[in-house]
């Protein structure tokens, strides 16, 4: 995965908080259009061929800041009326994702590469493990593309680490095989396979995948002071600032929010779920909270259906809660990943979904410093346990604390829906449907985080997944 501090996250950042500012100035119409030229002036060295090719990805990476698909792109069509639909929209539209083909670098297939660390020694290991032949040596090592079926047994066999694999980020990334080249080279996304798990947005390191960002909405729905708005924050959100108990509550009353909910539904129906379950002889049960593991099993593991929790997932419930209290209020639900927006489309009481990157341009824009507003504590704690779901091995956690006879569960945990994992997924599947057998070291409840370390690892995170894992740790001491 890569740093979280690179400078695609960095322009993504700058490009939010610009137009934040302007929108909230009531400027944004009118000052859109000089994002791209304040960002890459004349006078600045060039990341491509030119400051106007700069300018011009800048162009496009602006419109999906705006909630606006780049396939839909009019070169000819003025910023200023792309920003005016998106402030008309009254809902956020589809796809969610969207592909930045200039910016993409069309790379190259994945293959493997002979380095210049090759010894051409006499063992020559690469040539006689290869399978095809596809490998000759003279002097040094030398692979025939044309015979190459990328095996990679080559690399594995090199005593000097001399042959290195040159992959494609993003395909690379995906877990399910749902990116793939389209006929000019570049990449395109197969949206009945996505999961819509993030990776290929991490990884890409040209920001070609780029998430619809959904703030121009929400501050809208904040300055038009119509409909109250709530926001719903998911623990992970308080592992990426530091800020003391009911200070990121303060703070996003500062933003202009009415209300902030969270709730501890999710671990206390889904350990009663377990306990039925078990008692009526299921052979395992899969936990529900991470919507990318759904869609992953419903599309690409079904023989794993019928054991994924039917609890519904946190974010769910406490829009729920907000719209029986007030039911033409704006939910906005704040979290760090990609596969939330996706469940909100489907969702009938969650009606905008931001991630954690685009609340701190929000505060960013507004010059609200969490660490200095005084505490204001929800009416409702969730507790530790309720507070620890943002991290592997959180939820399981959640539920056996909740169990009334906790020597039951056996516990697994998928930590990451890389191929590996999702091989493992295929794996549960076939001992729910007795192609394997059960035995003594088979888990009965399973839980699965589609981001290694848990939702604190999620592609739109902040903090380092080991600092936010503290935070998050001192953020749990404070629940009931």
């Amino acid at each position: 995965m890569l740093n979280i501090n690179n400078n695609a996250a960095n322009v993504k950042r700058d490009i939010l908080v610009r137009i934040a500012r302007l929108q909230l100035d009531g400027k944004l119409t009118e000052g859109v259009h000089y994002i791209p030229r304040e960002m890459a002036p004349l006078d600045s060295k060039p990341i491509r061929c030119c400051i106007y090719h700069d300018r011009a990805i800048l162009r496009m990476r602006v419109l999906a800041r705006l909630g606006i698909s780049i396939e839909n792109y009019d070169d000819d069509r003025p910023l200023a009326e792309y920003a005016k639909d998106a402030l008309e929209r009254t809902s956020p539209t589809w796809p969610m994702l969207t592909v930045l083909h200039d910016a993409c670098n069309a790379c190259v297939k994945t293959h493997y590469m002979i380095t210049n660390a090759c010894q051409g020694c006499f063992a020559r290991p690469c040539m006689m493990n290869c399978p095809r032949k596809a490998i000759t040596v003279d002097r040094r090592a030398v692979i025939d593309e044309a015979k190459c079926v990328n095996c990679g047994l080559c690399m594995q066999n090199c005593p000097y680490h001399a042959v290195i694999k040159i992959p494609v980020p993003c395909e690379e990334a995906c877990p399910v095989g749902a990116i793939s080249k389209d006929e000019t080279g570049h990449e395109k996304i197969d949206y009945d396979k996505c999961i819509f798990c993030g990776r290929c947005m991490s990884e890409c390191p040209f920001g070609a995948m780029m998430d619809k960002s959904q703030l121009v909405d929400v501050i809208k729905h904040i300055m038009q002071k119509k409909r109250r708005v709530v926001a719903l924050y998911a623990p992970s959100i308080a592992a990426q600032f530091k800020s003391a108990p009911g200070q990121l509550e303060a703070a996003f009353s500062a933003l202009g929010f009415d209300d902030v909910l969270g709730a501890d539904i999710c671990a206390d129906r889904e350990a009663k779920e377990f306990e039925e379950r078990m008692a009526r002889g299921d052979v395992l049960m899969t936990t529900s909270c991470c919507s990318a593991y759904v869609r992953a099993v419903n599309i690409h593991v079904p023989a794993l259906k019928p054991c994924v929790s039917e609890t519904r997932s946190p974010m769910h419930y406490t829009a729920e809660i907000a719209k029986q209290k007030d039911a033409d209020c704006v939910t906005v639900f704040i979290g760090p990943c990609l596969a939330k927006r996706r469940e909100g489309f489907d969702d009938d009481a969650v009606d905008y979904v931001l991630s954690v990157e685009e609340l701190r341009a929000f505060f960013i824009a507004k010059d609200i410093d969490i660490a200095s507003l005084p505490a204001k504590l929800p009416d409702h704690v969730p507790t530790s346990t309720g507070r620890g779901f943002a991290k592997t091995g959180g939820v399981a956690e959640a539920v056996r604390v909740r169990l009334k006879d906790q020597s039951i569960l056996k516990a697994a945990k998928i930590n990451g829906l890389d191929r590996a994992g999702m091989k493992k997924l295929a794996t549960y599947g076939m001992i729910n449907q007795g192609k394997i057998a059960k035995n003594e070291s088979t888990p009965n409840l399973v839980e699965v985080m589609a981001c290694e370390s848990g939702c604190i690892g999620g592609p739109s995170v902040i903090t380092n997944p080991g600092v936010a894992e503290g935070l998050l740790a001192a953020y749990a001491k404070g629940g009931g």
